[in-house]
């Protein structure tokens, strides 16, 4: 199974790619960013272009299976998170697009699974993807946390899966697919 983690912002969008081929063992792929610099600052729906084609031409590029994306929560400037509502939109939408069905984890959930407790700084989340993909060097911050979601999915997601199919256990990642 092909994973695609992203990392939805408005500036950034981090993105990582890894395989997946059955129990713990995982492949790094590809990984790195989205950046809509190239658009005014304020041009959003520019911006939201940029996201939305860049989504597409990983997905095009990579051949995913799935997709996660980060639930994003209110934070304390309810401006930024709506801004980084509407770019996590414009990648979910792209995804849903390209006919891959969307998983979503916390970044809570994602630092729990990958670092062990989910107050974790983005520094050890690094660290923990470049140790657990034995990466040469740590992958920029939002590259990891884009394949932290894809090593939470590829650990959780089957588990969830497995148990769902026994009716034991409802998840609270959602699921979204284009009919």
């Amino acid at each position: 199974m092909r994973i695609l983690g992203i990392d939805p912002g408005l500036r950034t969008t981090g993105f990582g790619v890894l395989d997946a081929p059955g129990g713990d063992q995982l492949s790094y792929v590809a990984s790195g960013v989205i950046q809509t610099h190239a658009a005014e600052l304020g041009d959003l729906p520019a911006r939201l272009k940029l996201l939305f084609d860049g989504i597409r031409e990983l997905s095009a590029r990579y051949q995913p299976d799935v997709a996660v994306v980060e639930i994003v929560f209110v934070n304390v400037n309810p401006q930024a998170t709506l801004l980084l509502g509407q770019a996590r939109g414009a990648c979910v939408t792209a995804l849903v697009a390209s006919d891959l069905p969307v998983a979503e984890y916390t970044a809570l959930q994602m630092k729990q699974a990958v670092a062990g407790h989910g107050k974790a700084a983005k520094a050890q989340v690094q660290a923990m993807v470049q140790r657990l993909l034995r990466l040469s060097a740590a992958p920029r911050p939002d590259a990891a946390d884009a394949l932290g979601l894809a090593i939470t999915h590829a650990h959780a997601g089957q588990a969830l899966a497995r148990l769902q199919q026994a009716g034991l256990t409802r998840t609270t990642t959602s699921m979204y697919r284009r009919r």
